[in-house]
């Protein structure tokens, strides 16, 4: 996906971390890394999923002379131990971990960049600790409502039907009237010919649906895993927070500027979303609606106003 976005701008050169590690929380390790430039402005880098992780790619969006970029693999997935645990793994942990984190890298403010899933918990911490926040980049943006998760199951199948049809496949007839609960039922199974079979199906469905050019997706191993049992985990439990807890708190948070970022044919986050979202931010908000993309981070326009936003800090 990566390869879509090269002819219209270069990503950075790959880099490496100048410093990784593990932060404990609760019960679990949570890997982090620093990379770019120690003296530069903080960046924290939020990955999307819930459950995705971050990849070496994502450093490639950031320039490595002007920001001091934090990255780390929330709770159960990535580099982050233990793998694929749901055990206390719920979002106010996760707004917990980036405090820490903070805390612990004695960092004033950051500024939050984050898509899809990542766009979720960048303000769900904004909403929450609004004094250590600089401003936000978004892309993709996910509420965490109900509604989302029903159109992400079901109403995403109107325009990648082919994707739809295969996600239900795995499915018994008998078990598709509560398609979420069925496959959260086969995710958290202990037998690894249940669960990782189910997980394939779950994050190949997603990754098929995630750019603008339709295409079957296999997606496998541990990645998949982590993608689908975390997902599934916070589906059922309405992401953890309560009904439009974001929207009705958006005024803790309209002072810091926003830029937005929308692919105008995401199917996985509608942009009505976004929308809604920089309707009620007001002045302060920058909604920028990329005609030729969906969904992906790196697809053709999505980088390109992700780094001009960027750009102009």
């Amino acid at each position: 996906m990566v390869n879509a976005f090269i002819q219209e701008r270069e990503l950075f050169p790959p880099s490496m971390p100048f410093r990784s590690g593990f932060l404990q929380r609760d019960n679990h390790e949570i890997y982090y890394e620093q990379c770019g430039s120690r003296d530069g402005q903080p960046l924290l880098f939020l990955h999307g999923g819930p459950g995705a992780g971050t990849a070496p790619a994502h450093r490639r969006l950031f320039d490595p002379d002007r920001f001091h970029l934090v990255l780390f693999d929330q709770r159960g997935c990535g580099q982050s131990r233990p793998h694929a645990s749901l055990d206390s793994n719920q979002t106010d942990a996760l707004i917990g971990d980036i405090e820490a984190l903070r805390q612990s890298l004695g960092i004033d403010k950051f500024i939050l960049f984050g898509g899809s899933w990542g766009s979720t918990l960048a303000l769900a911490y904004a909403i929450a600790y609004p004094e250590n926040v600089a401003r936000l980049i978004l892309r993709g943006i996910f509420l965490g409502t109900r509604a989302e998760v029903d159109w992400f199951l079901h109403d995403m199948g109107r325009f990648f039907p082919e994707a739809h049809d295969r996600f239900i496949s795995h499915l018994d007839v008998g078990e598709r009237d509560d398609v979420l609960t069925s496959y959260y039922r086969r995710l958290i199974d202990p037998d690894p010919a249940i669960h990782q079979k189910a997980a394939e199906f779950w994050a190949s469905y997603e990754t098929s649906c995630s750019t603008l050019r339709a295409g079957n997706r296999h997606m496998g191993g541990a990645g998949a895993l982590t993608m689908a049992r975390i997902e599934a985990h916070y589906f059922m439990n309405d992401c953890f927070m309560p009904a439009d807890h974001i929207i009705e708190n958006v005024g803790r948070i309209c002072h810091l500027p926003a830029t937005i970022v929308q692919g105008r044919h995401d199917v996985i986050c509608p942009p009505v979303t976004a929308k809604r979202l920089a309707a009620k931010w007001g002045l302060n908000a920058k909604l920028q609606i990329i005609d030729a993309a969906g969904h992906s981070t790196f697809e053709s326009g999505i980088a390109h106003a992700l780094m001009a936003a960027l750009d102009e800090i």
